[in-house]
């Protein structure tokens, strides 16, 4: 074997451990995301999540949703953390614990966030855990605080 192609395969090996080894990052969640995640499930009932790494009970509704994939990994789940960006691997790090690391996950990237509440919510003033529940025709029910894990399953069953 020549040096060339010594070189390729090791460079080739050290890539693929490196792309396996990265954790996923959480995209930007900015001004406009609350549309772009609506555009991507036009038509389909989704869950969406928003929690943070100090909130106790949205550990416990993480649990939860680790509980409900394993059960339905068709599940369409958005997770947005209220961290920073640069909590991100703290992020990823929790989210694996609980099975959610390969989901479509965000972390707030304003630091004006009554701007994004607003645009996600007009009601809704940055408690969490914040859970919406969105049906076929995007009508949305909020949920704030620990989810009842029976009636999130009579919901998952009701709209999958």
């Amino acid at each position: 074997m020549n040096l060339r192609r010594i070189f390729c395969l090791a460079l080739f090996w050290f890539l693929a451990v490196a792309a396996h080894a990265a954790p996923l990052a959480p995209k930007p969640f900015a001004q406009g995301s609350m549309k772009e995640v609506a555009t991507v499930h036009a038509g389909k009932p989704f869950i969406l999540a928003f929690w943070s790494l100090s909130c106790v009970h949205c550990k416990a509704n993480l649990e939860q949703f680790g509980r409900l994939l394993q059960q339905h990994p068709q599940l369409p789940l958005v997770l947005v953390s209220t961290d920073t960006p640069e909590e991100s691997a703290a992020i990823m790090t929790t989210l694996e614990k609980y099975g959610l690391e390969k989901l479509q996950t965000w972390v707030f990237a304003d630091s004006f966030v009554e701007r994004l509440h607003f645009e996600i919510d007009r009601r809704w003033r940055g408690e969490l855990p914040r859970t919406y529940l969105y049906d076929v025709t995007h009508q949305a029910r909020a949920i704030t605080g620990k989810l009842d894990k029976a009636e999130t399953e009579r919901w998952v069953k009701n709209h999958f």
